[in-house]
């Protein structure tokens, strides 16, 4: 893959992500479907969504600490993300596992301070409108000894939100599509949150 990669993250009644190298090649494409009590979504390698590449699922029905297992268009679960339960009220926090319970990696957000900002003036007419150009969360993904090796920020815009992918420190081509999948499902959860 070719960093930074760009995710861009489209409003519409379906909740859909692209993301794209620096080259502008597509690398996955996700839509999210409505009103589902237990999470299933495709990561795709096409649009049409005819190349299904990873399936995320949750482990329950509907729950804030539920994990997110990942598994190939053949069924093996190599992955997973779960939220911190509790310590993500205030600052989302995230376990990233590999194939077993053991957690490879977190991704915790910088500055909760953005998104209490981004919310009280979202609230404000007309100035609400300009939240998305100011108010720009950063998550940054670390080691379970606290070496930085990606991060992920959010650049401003009007009506779709677009992120940027920085690889900081070399991985293995499964941990890096466990940390993608682990962001792309973030995304989708920290939305719901606000």
């Amino acid at each position: 893959m070719q960093y930074p990669l760009e995710l861009t993250f489209k409003w519409s009644l379906a909740t859909s992500i692209e993301v794209t190298d620096s080259s502008g090649q597509l690398l996955f494409f996700l839509r999210q479907k409505m009103f589902k009590l237990k999470e299933i979504i495709g990561v795709f390698g096409d649009r049409e969504r005819n190349n299904l590449k990873y399936e995320i699922k949750a482990d329950r029905v509907i729950d804030f600490s539920a994990r997110y297992n990942f598994s190939d268009a053949s069924g093996r679960v190599f992955g997973g993300v779960k939220r911190q339960g509790m310590r993500s009220i205030w600052k989302a926090r995230y376990d990233i596992f590999g194939a077993g319970d053991e957690v490879k990696f977190t991704l915790t957000e910088k500055n909760p301070w953005v998104k209490v900002a981004d919310a009280v003036f979202g609230e404000i007419p007309i100035v609400g409108m300009f939240t998305g150009f100011v108010f720009n969360p950063t998550y940054l993904i670390s080691t379970p000894d606290g070496k930085l090796v990606m991060s992920l920020e959010k650049k401003p815009s009007w009506f779709s939100r677009i992120f940027i992918v920085k690889k900081l420190d070399d991985l293995m081509e499964q941990e890096e599509t466990d940390v993608l999948l682990s962001m792309l499902m973030m995304i989708l959860l920290e939305r719901a949150r606000g």
